[in-house]
């Protein structure tokens, strides 16, 4: 999420100083070295430049711009393919490793490649470009970014009239954004589009949805909860499904008008929303609570990765903590989860069968699918093992 308090960033130009309003998506501080660039700037010098720290205020071209973040995205790979050259020469020089060994270096790599993609953000992020009060640059070529900008980052106060500095990439996000929520994300197997917003992370990802659709809804089913409902997907699901009460909770604004948009599209006047971490308040009991929480145990670094992360399972937890306290007699807790998590070695199927426990549940019975996505059949990927063997899960569960 964009920070609360008003953040400025200042630079010297021409003889003057200038102030801007500091938008970031991803909470970076504002930056304390500002260099300006343009179309005479290579490449290789902006790439030295990003790499000691300072970011580049863009001056030239809108087009040029986009073309200089590509070109420093090659020079970060090439050095990372370098390093990683490196590595692979100086095992190759080592003892023959042990199974044991192997074993030890899945989630040494999981963590090595967190660690590349948080650079590489970092060095992308410090190319910027400035945008008036109204969302307009005033660079050459630059296209109209206003309405993207506007339904990303919220509309900034005309009335001080002060301009914003932002990175390219939180711009190309915004630009992003808005085109999936114009042209949706189709959901083939039941038959329409999801509209995603931006900072909601768009279910590209949907193997999961055969599952919930093959799923045998509870005997009793009256009332079910869609526990960090985000685009709103698995509530459309349940409505379709014919469950006449469906709750959808979030604690991520974005999230919560990206979800009444969709339910407001399809016409599902059973779904209600309401703003919660995690279950619902003064709420009837549920016959069935439905729940796809971040699948892997390790700390966000972005508003987007928390759709993807949960440091030390704290969402998982607390969901399967709160059972006990808002399932119905004969109820059940359905959760999609993947065990990629397990084949990264973040955490073992005993430990998750053990949360399970702890929190007082059962497995009644599990749905397996094979993801389909584009990075499972990568075998270019340094985790394609892991990738290549995960399996995604609707876990049955009830109360002990």
């Amino acid at each position: 999420m964009l920070q609360t308090e008003k953040q400025y960033v200042q630079w010297q130009e021409n003889e003057t100083l200038h102030n801007a309003l500091w938008l970031s998506e991803s909470n970076h501080m504002p930056p304390a070295r500002i260099v300006l660039v343009d179309d005479t700037t290579t490449a290789d010098d902006a790439y030295r430049l990003a790499c000691e720290g300072s970011s580049l205020l863009w001056r030239g071209d809108f087009h040029n711009a986009r073309q200089l973040l590509q070109a420093l995205g090659r020079r970060i790979d090439r050095t990372n393919e370098r390093s990683e050259l490196r590595k692979a020469k100086k095992a190759a020089k080592s003892t023959t490793e042990s199974d044991s060994s192997n074993s030890k270096e899945i989630p040494n790599l999981f963590h090595q490649q967190r660690q590349l993609q948080a650079q590489r953000s970092r060095i992308l992020s410090r190319l910027l470009l400035e945008l008036d009060a109204n969302y307009i640059s005033q660079l050459r070529r630059a296209p109209d970014v206003s309405a993207a900008c506007t339904a990303a980052f919220g509309p900034l106060d005309k009335a001080m009239d002060e301009s914003c500095v932002l990175s390219f990439r939180d711009l190309q996000g915004a630009l992003g954004a808005a085109g999936w929520r114009e042209k949706g994300v189709p959901i083939d197997s039941l038959g329409l589009s999801i509209f995603p917003h931006y900072g909601v992370f768009a279910p590209t990802r949907h193997e999961y949805v055969q599952l919930l659709l093959d799923a045998p809804l509870p005997a009793i089913h009256d009332v079910a909860y869609d526990i960090g409902t985000g685009t709103g997907l698995l509530a459309i699901i349940l409505a379709q499904r014919g469950v006449p009460q469906v709750i959808a909770t979030d604690l991520n604004p974005r999230a919560l008008a990206c979800a009444n948009e969709n339910f407001t599209r399809l016409e599902l006047p059973a779904v209600q929303l309401q703003q919660a971490d995690l279950y619902p308040t003064d709420a009837p009991l549920a016959n069935l609570i439905v729940c796809n929480p971040p699948w892997l145990p390790a700390k966000p670094s972005s508003s987007l990765e928390y759709a993807v992360y949960d440091a030390k399972s704290a969402m998982l937890r607390g969901v399967l903590q709160g059972a006990k306290q808002h399932l119905a007699e004969h109820g059940e807790l359905w959760l999609i989860m993947s065990d990629l998590a397990e084949h990264l070695q973040l955490r073992t199927r005993y430990e998750l069968l053990g949360l399970f426990a702890d929190a007082g549940l059962t497995v009644k019975y599990r749905l397996d699918t094979q993801p389909k996505h584009g990075r499972s059949q990568d075998d270019t990927d340094p985790l394609h093992i892991a990738r290549s063997a995960e399996v995604t899960s609707l876990w049955c569960l009830t109360l002990i």
